[in-house]
């Protein structure tokens, strides 16, 4: 017997006869559809998968993809940009954080820039490494920037449980984890929406579980079908969406069940209850302000809080996007990249000027990287 290869978990998930099989009983769905229905893809890693496989190509004219808000560093606003770069300059810091913030511009320059004047930025893959660097510099203050939804939550919990445990003292911690159902929410209050039903995302939803989803079924009369990354996944999510349209269904189905469940990592979940709290409002870039819809470190551990530590140089004021930029509008579902006037010409990787740009996980990255214009 063969040795088993990594290929062979995930070739099966994008067999080109299986997604071209799975268009057919998409086309016999949709045939049935009295109207045009309008699926949002919440997840920036489904919208890549989208585009990489064509699967917006393979859909019948009476169903169309949304692109949402999914995307950790593209609905970072401005000002907590501003935060990490103004951190990164003070004396005896190391700022640590993940890659994707790298080239995101703040009202200062991005954290790139940061470097280049002399600041010492980190990035890591995972947040633990952030030890490491801690170690190997005692002399030094260590500031985590902790970045993305639910997924990587539990990461920085597990980061603050090792530094409270171990009596490391010169880490610190600026949190900006931010949480699903809430823009949801506002993406569906919003006059604007056109959101027949949603594909919900992969990685949070093994986290918190399916569960979660479960108002915007009883509440919104949108169907909820959580969906793996490879394209077979969203072909079947699709297709179960559109069954539950034509069999006049409202349900919250999990296509993803061999990393979901219902009620999610409950250990997971534990451990960001026993280290976080609700903020009452955060700033998402191109929506607003939503109530309730990120963390923060609860009181007992403020001494390891930079927001607190430093507040003096951190700014409060909103600071807007570039004029030319529709992240905001793309974010909302409420236009595509291809709609900006800029996009590809003024703003692409090497040059953006929109988050959705830069980030790996954004949808302009997905349409440039995908659409040939590279």
């Amino acid at each position: 017997m063969s040795e088993l290869q990594l290929k062979d978990l995930y070739n099966g998930f994008r067999n080109p006869q299986t997604i071209k099989a799975l268009k057919k009983l998409v086309d016999v769905e949709a045939s049935k559809l009295d109207r045009k229905i309008h699926i949002m893809e919440v997840c920036g890693g489904h919208t890549h998968t989208i585009m990489k496989y064509g699967l917006n190509q393979l859909m019948p004219s009476n169903v169309e993809f949304i692109h949402g808000p999914g995307c950790p560093v593209c609905v970072m606003p401005k000002e907590r940009i501003d935060h990490a770069y103004n951190l990164s300059l003070q004396k005896d810091v190391i700022l640590v954080t993940l890659g994707d913030m790298v080239k995101v511009l703040g009202s200062n320059g991005s954290l790139q820039d940061a470097r280049s004047k002399g600041a010492d930025v980190r990035f890591v893959y995972s947040p633990l490494d952030t030890i490491k660097v801690a170690l190997e510099n005692p002399n030094k203050k260590i500031i985590f920037f902790a970045i993305g939804f639910e997924t990587t939550t539990p990461m920085t919990a597990a980061l603050l449980e090792h530094v409270t445990k171990n009596k490391i003292e010169n880490i610190y911690f600026h949190i900006n984890h931010i949480t699903v159902p809430e823009p949801m929410r506002v993406l569906l209050d919003n006059d604007e929406c056109k959101i027949d039903a949603f594909i919900g995302p992969s990685h949070v939803s093994v986290i918190t579980g399916s569960k979660i989803y479960d108002e915007f079924v009883k509440e919104y009369n949108r169907p909820v079908v959580v969906s793996g990354f490879e394209p077979v996944d969203v072909m079947q999510s699709i297709l179960s969406i559109l069954k539950q349209f034509n069999e006049n269904r409202c349900e919250l189905e999990i296509e993803y069940s061999r990393a979901v469940s219902y009620d999610g990592n409950l250990a997971a979940q534990k451990l960001n209850d026993k280290y976080f709290e609700k903020r009452g409002s955060f700033r998402w870039r191109g929506i607003g302000d939503i109530p309730n819809s990120a963390l923060k470190l609860k009181d007992e551990y403020k001494a390891l809080d930079a927001e607190i530590i430093y507040k003096d140089i951190l700014p409060n004021e909103k600071i807007d996007d570039h004029k030319l930029c529709i992240c905001g509008d793309i974010m909302r579902g409420v236009a595509k990249p291809n709609d900006c006037k800029v996009f590809g010409t003024a703003c692409k990787p090497s040059s953006p000027l929109g988050s959705c740009m830069v980030s790996s996980e954004g949808a302009c990255s997905a349409y440039y990287k995908y659409g040939n214009l590279l």
